[in-house]
């Protein structure tokens, strides 16, 4: 048996063996909890069984594909979860440290890392296969004509590594983009310098409107007097590290 892709669910299954032990390599921190999402057919997941001392589970949506696995892997079935990760409150499912993995379907692979900052003081790794833009976009620099909301919001409290690309012929159906696989760690910080709300709509606007500068961009927002003269003002959003946009928050007058 073997499960066709689907193109609504955004299915390219990997077929390369190499690739797949690399990404399982790739977790380096010794959580006791690891969830995979959208195993496919298990190319990852038969690599992620062997970690040992692990709470291993999978998530996956499709209906054909849980049904391969449970034929598959019998003694895995009550670790099969038939569910949309979207929809998940892992806080219920678990009360220690998880880490996320997967060949994340492109069309959702935005949202995945969305739910990861929701869930910050839990989920404290990443490692997935994304479309190449978006992993170069959540491991930009400042200056990099990637770097964007996401990548602020992640790096905020994450360390962002891009550790491989892979191309397209390594998947059935080949995606019409080269993919990319990124390694998202927690950092140190256990919160923001500001208010998180704030930061959030700071970093939003900026980027709604990344090609003015920041005098322009943010006059909707009430500064201190004193810091408006700041030369911070004259840049464009792309320029700023995410502790600069802490800095700008902390002045805006409540």
């Amino acid at each position: 048996m073997n499960v066709k892709p689907k193109k609504r669910l955004g299915q390219h299954f990997l077929r390369n063996e190499q690739i797949a032990e690399d990404i399982a390599n790739s977790l380096i921190t010794p959580n006791p909890n690891l969830i995979e999402i959208g195993p496919g057919m298990g190319v990852l997941t038969k690599y992620l069984m062997k970690r040992p001392n692990v709470n291993f589970s999978v998530v996956e949506l499709d209906e054909e594909s849980v049904r391969y696995l449970q034929q598959q892997y019998p003694d895995f079935v009550n670790n099969i979860i038939a569910d949309d990760f979207l929809k998940l409150d892992l806080a219920e499912m678990y009360n220690e440290p998880l880490s996320i993995i997967g060949n994340f379907p492109y069309n959702i692979s935005s949202q995945i890392l969305f739910k990861l900052l929701d869930y910050k003081d839990l989920a404290t790794e990443l490692v997935g296969m994304f479309q190449k833009e978006v992993a170069e976009r959540v491991a930009a620099k400042p200056g990099n004509k990637n770097y964007g909301i996401l990548t602020v919001l992640i790096q905020a409290f994450y360390d962002v590594e891009y550790l491989f690309t892979v191309h397209e012929y390594e998947f059935d159906p080949p995606p019409k983009v080269k993919s990319a696989v990124i390694r998202v760690v927690k950092n140190n910080e256990k919160q923001l310098h500001c208010d998180e709300v704030l930061f959030k709509k700071v970093v939003k606007t900026a980027f709604n409107q990344r090609r003015k500068t920041l005098r322009n961009s943010l006059k909707t927002f009430s500064f201190n007097p004193e810091y408006q003269s700041d030369p911070i003002f004259n840049k464009r959003p792309e320029q700023l590290s995410v502790k600069e946009f802490e800095e700008i928050c902390i002045q805006i007058s409540h």
